[in-house]
């Protein structure tokens, strides 16, 4: 029976919070400036506020045709993880948005009781990280893509005294979205979220594919009304 990512969810223990977390991130190119016009100011306090990362798969095979959605000033995200035949892949992940502001990852009228008591306007207390995958289940999800997923989560995990929930795109917007897809290891994911285990990660990234010419741009899945 395939898994059901309108049910992805978890949510993290305050008193578990890791220490000394690692990310290995870089600007994409050109991106850094101009996602000021893809974005907003947050309503709540961009440390203290912070409840939620929600988890998209781009419906795209690049990078590039991701973070093209945010030079056209239609959507954004905070993280892109790069696909198995792009060259960052296996060595780090794109930082897309400044985390201090609200992307727009998740069309501002969705909610879920499950997240912060179902209030409303959630780009402006969530992190949003999208995943270079098509979201159908021909296209797998790498070991090293859902590792270093992982460690976003757990990089904000350590940052932010009040991250909760982590949380598929699929859950808060049902009726039209689908990602990370049923395809999506979440249980594995959680598990790394959760125990941080550096021998699990060292083995993921071991079984990553060989890096082979970017494809062709794609427009990722998250557009904002």
């Amino acid at each position: 029976m395939s898994a059901d990512p309108k049910t992805f969810q978890f949510n993290l223990d305050p008193a578990k919070r890791p220490r000394n977390v690692v990310l290995e991130e870089r600007w994409y190119p050109g991106i850094q400036t101009a996602v000021l016009d893809a974005s907003s100011s947050r309503m709540f306090d961009p440390i203290e506020g912070i409840r939620a990362v929600v988890i998209h798969a781009t419906a795209g095979s690049s990078s590039a045709g991701a973070a093209s959605v945010i030079l056209a000033k239609k959507a954004s995200f905070h993280w892109l993880v790069p696909d198995e035949d792009e060259e960052q892949h296996g060595k780090f992940v794109w930082a897309t948005c400044h985390e201090a502001r609200a992307a727009w990852h998740v069309r501002n009228d969705k909610s879920h009781p499950d997240i912060w008591e179902g209030r409303k306007r959630i780009n402006h207390y969530s992190l949003g990280i999208e995943i270079v995958n098509q979201a159908v289940s021909s296209d797998s999800y790498s070991p090293w893509q859902i590792a270093a997923t992982a460690q976003i989560v757990r990089y904000c995990w350590e940052k932010y005294p009040n991250l909760r929930h982590v949380v598929s795109h699929a859950k808060l917007d049902p009726k039209r979205r689908s990602d990370p897809g049923t395809h999506f290891p979440w249980n594995d994911f959680r598990d790394l979220v959760l125990k941080g285990q550096d021998d699990q990660v060292e083995t993921l990234v071991a079984a990553a594919k060989p890096i082979h010419a970017s494809s062709a741009a794609e427009v990722p899945c998250c557009m904002v009304a």
